[in-house]
């Protein structure tokens, strides 16, 4: 098995994990551990691609990249970006600052919405690769 279809099957199942925590998102003690997880595991896999790859030395070459390698680099910086939006809010959350709460849920199914293209992009990504 190759590390690509090792770091896709890993993506796929970090998706559905974090599709089951938003599912649980009424249920604290279910959904702070399970997108915890999510958010840390995903996180993870960037630096395993990184490591295996040399990612970000592809993604700094922009200019002479397929465009959608680039497109899919964009999407999954910016999910990392929601989800330290969603740590910080989601934390405040726990500490009992339910004012919040509107903005990690926007903060939230942005992020959903942007691994959702990571996802789609990187079956895409690395066919041109």
């Amino acid at each position: 098995m190759t590390s690509t279809v090792v770091f896709q099957i890993q993506s796929s199942l970090i998706y559905l994990l974090m599709i089951y925590g938003i599912t649980q998102r009424k249920n604290r003690k279910i959904h702070v551990p399970v997108m915890s997880t999510v958010l840390l595991w995903d996180v993870l896999l960037i630096l395993q691609i990184e490591l295996s790859r040399d990612a970000v030395a592809k993604a700094a070459k922009a200019a002479v990249n397929p465009m959608l390698l680039n497109v899919h680099v964009t999407f999954a910086v910016l999910s990392v970006v929601f989800y330290v939006l969603l740590v910080i809010t989601g934390r405040k959350l726990l500490k009992g600052h339910g004012a919040i709460r509107t903005k990690h849920r926007v903060f939230g199914w942005t992020a959903f919405v942007l691994r959702t293209l990571t996802l789609v992009t990187s079956f895409f990504a690395v066919s041109t690769n």
